[in-house]
C-alpha cells in the first residue's frame, strides 16, 4: 500500500457496512491494510450524502451513525463547491444514461484535482476512467 492518499467511494463504504455484500471481506481487508500503513483517505461531501441516504434507508440509523463516525475518524472530506458541481453536472448530462452519474463525476474531478490515482471502489467506472481500484 502507498502513503499517497487514496479516494474512498460510496461503493466501498456500502460494502464495508453490508456483511452480505460480495465485496465485504475484500473491502474490510483493504481498509485494515490502509489503516495499518497510515494511508490518508479522501472523500467528498456528495459521497457522504449518497452513502448516508443509502445506508439509512437500507440498514437504519445506527449504521448511519457508525458510518459517519468511520468517515469522520479516517478521511479528509472535500466539500464540493459550485465549480466542481457545475463541471460534474455537465459531464454527467453529456454522458448519457449508462455513463457515470453526478457523484462519480464529482469523484473523478476531485481525484484529478488532487492528483489521486487510487480509489477504494467496487464501481467499474473508476477503472474505466483510468484510476487504480482497490480491492
Amino acid at each position: 500500500m502507498s502513503a499517497s492518499p487514496v479516494f474512498l467511494d460510496t461503493s466501498a463504504l456500502l460494502a464495508l457496512v453490508h456483511a452480505d455484500d460480495a465485496h465485504h471481506a475484500d473491502v474490510v481487508r483493504v481498509f485494515k491494510a490502509l489503516a495499518a500503513a497510515g494511508t490518508p483517505l479522501v472523500t467528498h461531501s456528495y459521497v457522504l450524502v449518497e452513502t448516508g441516504a443509502l445506508v439509512r434507508r437500507r440498514f437504519g440509523s445506527d449504521v448511519f451513525r457508525r458510518i459517519g463516525e468511520v468517515v469522520r475518524n479516517s478521511a479528509t472530506v472535500v466539500w464540493v463547491d459550485e465549480r466542481i458541481h457545475a463541471a460534474a453536472w455537465g459531464l454527467a448530462e453529456a454522458g448519457g444514461r449508462n455513463a457515470p452519474g453526478l457523484v462519480d463525476q464529482v469523484s473523478f474531478l476531485v481525484m484529478k484535482d488532487m492528483g489521486l490515482v487510487t480509489a477504494v471502489a467496487v464501481d467499474r467506472h473508476f477503472a474505466q476512467q483510468g484510476f487504480r481500484t482497490l480491492p
